[in-house]
């Protein structure tokens, strides 16, 4: 739980008991919103469904405020916020698997997990392809290793990519996620689904 645990405010076992029931609030928020349906998931691709679009985006906004007004008052340094270290082949390489299989499959990992809970076979399958990859990729892992730490970046964030302020960025992300609605709006109409 964040900074309560390093700095000992709470017991580990505290810790996994939080993060346990977090994890069950996520997953039950996740599966009342629809991720645990594969055509709405699917629904992104082909235009019809964009409610996944539109609860990514307000949660990734609303993360990214909260942080930036925590900072603001003091309560997190955000130099201390660790940030995945960018690959940018594999990156793009593994954006490119990613996709394809939540075209073909209708899951991501996450959203899989959140269907097999409530006894979807298909996402059970999914899951079975999933742990199937990760076993090719961990025993094959010397033969694209190269690849796989090619092009590597650093740690970037995106306001120092840009040479903007995190206020500014934060602004200009509001805005492409108010556009993004918007075009998913426009997207329900222009490709309706009557059933699935």
């Amino acid at each position: 739980m964040g900074p309560l645990s390093v700095n000992e405010l709470i017991s580990n076992n505290t810790n996994l008991f939080l993060a346990f029931i977090i994890g069950i609030g996520f997953g039950f928020v996740l599966e009342q919103s629809g991720f645990s349906s594969s055509r709405k998931l699917a629904g992104v691709f082909y235009g019809y469904d964009t409610v996944v679009l539109k609860v990514f985006f307000t949660a990734a906004i609303t993360a990214m405020l909260g942080l930036l007004f925590f900072s603001l008052f003091g309560w997190i340094d955000l130099n201390l916020i660790y940030i995945n270290p960018t690959y940018l082949t594999s990156a793009i390489v593994g954006g490119m698997i990613m996709g394809v299989g939540f075209i073909m499959g209708g899951f991501c990992p996450g959203t899989s997990f959140c269907g097999a809970s409530i006894g979807k076979i298909d996402a059970m399958v999914f899951i079975g392809g999933l742990f199937i990859g990760i076993l090719i990729f961990a025993l094959g892992y010397k033969i694209w290793d190269g690849m796989y730490l090619a092009n590597f970046l650093g740690f970037p964030k995106i306001s120092q990519v840009l040479g903007l302020s995190d206020g500014v960025v934060a602004f200009l992300m509001v805005i492409v996620a108010l556009g993004m609605f918007w075009v998913g709006e426009w997207a329900e109409k222009k490709f309706p689904r009557e059933e699935y």
